[in-house]
């Protein structure tokens, strides 16, 4: 029975070729971006469980307020983990310190400033499960003078000539022995590496010993017996006991708290931490879309096959005369829906692995193999049952009520309940569809907000050259001296952060509050700070060589620390402020600049002090010309002739501040490319009716035609039914749209407001794609010689 099942299952495919094809066609897409989306979703929610000992396995955080705020900042010093594991010794097994950095290394000719190198304990490959390709993990990085590298890194450097026990020049301060090679860091690592130098070498230094010098994380890997929430109970005497005197001193305190490895991807992700992160919310987004897609397929296939239920209808009644139940007819048309279902999943795993290098292309990262993954197999399967149940489960029991008699008189109608169910399921998907097309709206009209907003500083043509080798370190008054010569170079300005980057928080003593410490934002620059970057100043002066003691004496604010003080602007003009940790002397308010954002416009302006001193990171070069790539040649002659051991590396402003929102840019494209794909299956299944509609009413249109009617009338006549659920969907849509993008643009504190106007593109959009896809159809009926559908009568 079963066989013959199959049997009459493949014989409607082919007698049925156009219907067939649409409904498998649909669910083949459905279930690629079904298997899309999740292979994301899993390896989203996979983030760093691959360490054997993931649930015991912490990062330390301090956790501060910022403007009212609850701040938590990863980064700590190198004397945390020595005291956690001295203080701790019941609950603490391991701890081990990873500081990121970026040096120069070198062997024989090749060499390359390497961004993503961490200094890091010798027990680094005990704790963390980075699998090691050669090398022992308790041995690798016992010995100071060791390195270890990545599989690609020693590729790099090596080619295929074998590493291990070849010594390599780091910063032309060390000569390291290569111990180890590890496997290129997983994709679903928070902690991304390219090359691991043991931290030992540091460990007598000043900086290495000092309690407030915060430049590294501190992972601490629990007993098994330990609760986590017990030893954050006993953190305050732990932080009153080493830092209670500084904090005291300084005007604020920051407690300590631990949070699990396995979260820390999922992190809320601020300006204090660097490692990488994901966006929960977005994550169920995307499960949310899949979800949907996957249902409108489904749609497409219950709407096709109800509608062809009365071409079915003597198959029914005589298979019911000659003694079939309705049990075994719901076997058989659900088995067809099962079949329709695997066609469908195997040519989808075809096209996942055809369309994967461009994905993982798409999403910036090379997904995990799946095929050894017993968890995309589940998905497999459980997409055929869902699916073959879903989309069978309604023909089926519709299929199988008909009276054998009225069936085999071929007096059997469809119903009005039947097509208000096919109605309901068009209005269903294209509710869909006006959903996605409305967020896809606001999320593009945000992210052109964000790159073209007024930021309040000239980031146009400004070239960011990092100071971050000793050698141009040291020189870089001379650098700055050299660029300013340059006739293409309008003015040069060496400062601690740019606008998008890190800025310092410091505790202030502040004439408007004498009893009372704040803290703010810190910018450390030069004179040329404000004139490079195109600050506006609304009170006072700029920092001035007419001044000699503007250069430890004096600093700029920023309108939102004047407000915080109490001051207007032209009030703040002449008070005093003192940086705690900076400034033994007081210094004197001589400006005050228009606020500007010099960090993500998903934050609110901070309060800024614009203060000088030694410490400076990166050299900010504003140009004149229209010919880039002959400034940028000067400029690395200038580099060269300081640093000439180094790499000349560069980048300009505006790129990198758009980098702040490269995970969103990301994320409106993939939504984008699903939400189309959703609108078009969507269109497949109406155009399917159209199709079916036409054919049903071939006679009707044929005597309508012979009595006069127009091809616009036929063609009105055959649109309106299809396009009443359309429209439906659409209203349905828009107070949805409103409520979930209302929520998505809370996360940005400037944002655009949500217009009419892109609901109404959302309307027009969804009615136009709709009216032209059952149009297209409804022309070729109207078009059709009426002497064919009128010859059998």
């Amino acid at each position: 029975m079963f066989k013959n099942y199959v049997q009459i299952a493949l014989q409607l495919l082919r007698k049925q070729k156009m219907f067939s094809l649409l409904n498998i066609f649909g669910l083949t897409v459905g279930v690629t971006c079904c298997l899309m989306i999740f292979l994301y979703v899993f390896n989203e929610f996979s983030y760093d469980n691959f360490h054997k000992n993931f649930r015991t396995i912490y990062r330390v955080m301090r956790v501060g307020n910022l403007n009212g705020q609850r701040v938590e900042i990863p980064y700590l010093s190198a004397p945390y983990a020595t005291a956690l594991l001295n203080d701790y010794p019941d609950a603490i097994r391991h701890a081990v310190r990873v500081m990121p950095d970026n040096d120069l290394i070198k062997y024989k000719n090749t060499f390359y400033n390497e961004k993503h190198i961490y200094l890091a304990d010798s027990n680094f490959f005990q704790v963390f499960d980075f699998a090691l390709l050669k090398g022992n993990p308790a041995e690798v990085l016992k010995e100071p003078g060791s390195i270890v590298l990545t599989e690609s890194t020693a590729k790099k450097y090596f080619g295929n000539e074998d590493p291990i026990g070849k010594v390599m020049s780091f910063n032309q301060e060390k000569q390291l022995k290569v111990t180890g090679v590890a496997r290129d860091v997983p994709a679903n690592s928070h902690l991304s590496f390219d090359l691991i130098v043991p931290i030992s070498n540091w460990e007598n230094t000043f900086w290495f010993n000092q309690w407030p010098n915060n430049g590294m994380f501190v992972y601490v890997q629990l007993n098994p017996a330990t609760d986590p929430e017990e030893l954050n109970k006993r953190f305050p005497h732990f932080m009153d006991k080493y830092m209670g005197k500084f904090y005291a001193e300084n005007g604020f305190k920051m407690e300590l708290t631990i949070n699990p490895l396995r979260n820390i991807y999922f992190e809320t992700e601020t300006p204090f931490d660097h490692v990488k992160h994901g966006n929960k919310k977005m994550v169920y987004i995307f499960m949310s879309i899949a979800v949907l897609i996957l249902v409108i397929a489904c749609i497409n296939f219950i709407n096709l096959a109800t509608a062809r239920a009365t071409d079915r209808s003597k198959e029914v009644g005589l298979r019911k005369v000659l003694g079939a139940v309705r049990k075994q007819l719901l076997g058989q048309f659900i088995l067809e829906s099962f079949i329709y279902a695997t066609i469908s999943s195997l040519l989808a795993i075809g096209l996942l692995q055809l369309i994967l290098p461009a994905y993982n292309r798409l999403i910036g990262y090379e997904m995990p193999p799946y095929w050894n993954n017993p968890l995309f197999y589940m998905l497999i399967g459980a997409v055929i049952l869902i699916v073959g149940l879903l989309a069978g489960s309604y023909p089926a029991m519709l299929l199988s009520s008909f009276s054998p008699i009225e069936s085999l008189k071929g007096k059997l109608k469809s119903g009005k309940n039947g097509a208000f169910f096919r109605k309901a399921l068009v209005v269903f998907q294209f509710g869909i569809s006006v959903l996605l097309i409305v967020c896809i709206t606001i999320i593009t009209s945000q992210m052109n907000y964000v790159k073209n907003k007024d930021l309040g500083f000239n980031k146009e043509q400004s070239m960011i050259v990092r100071l971050d080798n000793n050698a141009i370190s040291e020189k870089k008054i001379q650098f700055k001296r050299e660029l300013q010569r340059l006739p293409n170079v309008e003015s040069v300005s060496l400062m601690s952060g740019e606008p998008g980057g890190f800025h310092d928080e410091y505790g202030f003593e502040v004439e408007a509050r004498p009893n009372e410490k704040m803290m703010f934002n810190t910018e450390f620059a030069d004179f040329e700070y404000a004139k490079t970057l195109g600050l506006k100043f609304i009170a006072g002066r700029d920092f001035s060589a007419s001044f000699p003691t503007d250069s430890v004496r004096s600093v700029v604010i920023n309108r939102s620390t004047a407000s915080k003080l109490g001051y207007t602007p032209q009030q703040a003009i002449g008070k005093w402020i003192r940086n705690i940790n900076d400034d033994s002397l007081r210094r004197t308010i001589i400006g005050v600049v228009e606020d500007y954002h010099f960090a993500s416009l998903k934050e609110p302006i901070n309060p800024l002090v614009i203060s000088t001193n030694d410490d400076r990171r990166l050299a900010l070069i504003k140009l004149r010309t229209s010919q880039l790539s002959s400034a940028v040649d000067k400029v690395k002659k200038a580099y060269i002739s300081m640093a000439p051991a180094y790499p000349f590396e560069y980048e300009f402003l505006d790129d990198t501040f758009n980098q702040l929102y490269k995970r969103e840019t990301n994320q409106e494209l993939i939504l984008g490319i699903f939400s189309t794909i959703a609108i078009f299956i969507a269109c497949l299944g109406l155009f399917g009716l159209a199709s079916y509609t036409a054919i049903k009413r071939a006679k009707e249109i044929g005597v309508r035609k012979v009595l006069g009617s127009s091809v616009n009338n036929i063609v009105v006549l055959l649109s309106k039914d299809l396009l009443k659920p359309v429209l439906l969907g659409t209203f349905i849509a828009l107070p949805l749209g409103y409520y979930f993008m209302t929520k998505w643009l809370a996360s940005f504190a400037y944002r655009i407001s949500v217009q009419w106007w892109m609901f109404g593109l959302a309307v027009t959009a969804a009615v136009a794609i709709a009216l032209v896809t059952v149009s297209l159809q409804a022309i070729n009926a109207a078009l059709a010689n009426p002497v064919k559908s009128l010859r059998s009568e």
